[in-house]
């Protein structure tokens, strides 16, 4: 945590959004803003609303579930409405001359985790929480995400990409060819989306067609992987350079797979933390989203998805997660304070975290010019 000396923190919780996701990210909010300490903050949030405003105070309180589901509107700091990203950006740096400012995005899926607004505070020069841009945007794409693990030899299901441009030009030849690589059943992704969004499981080839088209409502691009009999471990992981790793926690879904109702709505998804595992099978998981975690060049917070195959191939790296749910049944808080770290001091570690870097990227990037316009 910052110290008492320093510099006043502006803390910018930004929710909401244009994706499919909107709804999480109010939910996440609401929490977040219960919990934070506002004695070391001065506090604003800010929301997104679904066709891309900006929005503050009453307005932005409007956005998010009713205060008995954990927001405190009389405590957040009265602003006007700010309107489009650019009003947005005039504002950050608006306030006293020594306050710092640290943005806390809470926007899950496209236009909020896929480093589009990790781009506009790059662009602002303010200091914000969770990876970059680079690390967001690869992590966000799956497929992408994948590639990249797989050329780290790092251990995945077998998985394809197709587009929505492969299956109209050639429809039963595309689910074919996906039956014969992978086999039935198999899972459909979108492949920029979360929460178990436009997720499907298919288990034959009219399923599987059906399946593409629920995904492409999403994105352009889907991800088709292999069904296979293992359990779902997750972990969380918490740093720059220097990694912390939480215990690894269990999840035994309440429906075929972890949908979004167990993950938002107190579904019958069990959560066993810390998972029962083999002797050593904890440390190697940790090992390997450390090393997921550097690969796709995450910074700040990640949650570590993995399947682990019994008797089989072991852990397997299913996704990370650069913005995790905060909600009380959330894996990524509930598994660090499992491992010691209660709620409100995870958030201090995370906007720590933020300053740290800001000041190490804008020590590199401004070397050598005389002020930051380059003149």
């Amino acid at each position: 945590m910052t110290s008492e000396s320093s510099p006043p923190i502006r803390l910018l919780v930004l929710f909401g959004g244009q994706s499919a996701e909107h709804d999480v990210s109010c939910t996440t909010a609401a929490h977040v803003l219960a919990a934070v300490d506002r004695t070391h903050y001065d506090i604003e949030a800010i929301g997104i609303t679904r066709t891309g405003q900006f929005v503050t105070a009453a307005d932005a309180v409007a956005l998010l579930p009713p205060a008995s589901d954990g927001a405190e509107p009389s405590q957040i700091k009265a602003l006007e409405p700010i309107g489009d990203s650019t009003e947005l950006m005039a504002t950050v740096h608006d306030g006293p001359a020594d306050a710092r400012v640290v943005v806390l995005p809470l926007l899950h899926g496209p236009l909020g985790e896929d480093g589009t607004v990790q781009g506009l505070c790059e662009l602002a020069d303010v200091a914000y929480v969770g990876a970059g841009v680079l690390g967001s945007a690869v992590t966000m794409d799956k497929a992408m995400a994948k590639t990249v693990l797989d050329a780290a030899g790092l251990p995945q299901t077998r998985w394809r990409s197709v587009s929505e441009a492969e299956l109209r030009a050639d429809r039963d030849a595309v689910v074919a060819s996906l039956i014969d690589d992978l086999g039935l059943p198999c899972f459909v992704k979108p492949a920029n989306m979360g929460s178990s969004i436009g997720v499907g499981k298919a288990s034959s080839a009219g399923e599987l067609a059906a399946a593409l088209d629920a995904a492409f409502v999403y994105d352009e691009l889907a991800v088709v992987e292999e069904s296979v009999v293992a359990r779902e471990i997750e972990l969380s992981v918490l740093g720059n350079h220097d990694l912390d790793v939480s215990v690894p926690g269990e999840i035994v879904p309440g429906a075929e797979f972890y949908d979004y109702e167990d993950k938002y709505h107190d579904g019958n998804a069990k959560l066993i933390i810390p998972a029962e595992l083999p002797d050593g099978v904890a440390e190697q998981l940790q090992d390997l989203a450390r090393r997921a975690y550097r690969t796709l060049r995450v910074e700040g917070m990640a949650r570590a998805d993995f399947l682990y195959e019994e008797g089989g191939r072991g852990p397997l790296i299913n996704e990370l997660n650069t913005i995790p749910g905060f909600t009380p049944i959330s894996m990524y808080p509930k598994l660090w304070e499992a491992s010691g770290l209660g709620y409100s001091e995870l958030i201090d570690r995370l906007v720590d975290l933020a300053i740290e870097r800001h000041e190490r990227r804008s020590a590199k990037r401004y070397t050598g010019r005389t002020s930051r316009s380059g003149a």
